[in-house]
């Protein structure tokens, strides 16, 4: 499906994904002016000068909004190269480099992802799935480390972005901390000749 017409929720018009378009980045502006806790979709759709109704089509709830703003970011990022040269663990965390700081310039919206992303309701949830098999899609095409280690290196980077998220570390410094965490992981057995 083109990028232009992937939706929230569903196959849009162009229209219509010009409405999302304009609704996501509105919440990226009001995230800088009101943080997570005084976004609501009414003042987003104000920003983007869309009907309060017309937004609650495409969004559920600020959470919803929100991942899919992390949801656009990470699927606009371009794809790592297949199986560069390099370690598995040099290749790993290549790979996750810039997802992790898909945000990192921008700490409100570091912090209001985080928290909307850790949300239960059924939208997050979706997106959520489909942002955790992006992120296994990049490891795994980046290296061929057993499956093991890969889920091992996920949970690991999973866990980087919430310590981050809750300012108990810089995403600045994530990329560090991946590649040390992947040469923890990755035993040098793996690495290739």
């Amino acid at each position: 499906m083109p990028r232009t017409t992937e939706a929230p929720r569903a196959r849009l018009s162009g229209r219509q994904a010009e409405t999302v378009r304009r609704l996501t980045e509105a919440a990226v502006e009001e995230v800088a002016e009101h943080r997570y806790e005084g976004l609501t979709v009414r003042g987003v759709a104000k920003r983007a000068g869309v009907a309060p109704a017309t937004a609650y089509t495409y969004f559920a709830s600020k959470n919803h909004l929100l991942a899919e703003v992390f949801w656009r970011r990470l699927r606009d990022l371009p794809e790592p190269d297949p199986l560069p040269g390099g370690s598995p663990a040099d290749r790993a965390a290549e790979a996750l480099s810039a997802v992790a700081l898909l945000v990192a310039d921008d700490p409100a919206l570091s912090a209001a992802c985080t928290t909307a992303m850790l949300a239960d309701e059924p939208n997050v949830l979706r997106l959520r799935a489909r942002i955790g098999l992006r992120v296994h899609e990049r490891i795994s095409g980046a290296t061929d480390a057993s499956p093991a280690a890969l889920q091992a290196f996920e949970l690991a980077f999973y866990g980087a972005l919430v310590q981050a998220g809750m300012g108990h570390l810089s995403y600045r410094d994530l990329p560090n901390l991946l590649a040390t965490t992947a040469r923890t992981i990755f035993p040098r057995t793996e690495e290739c000749p």
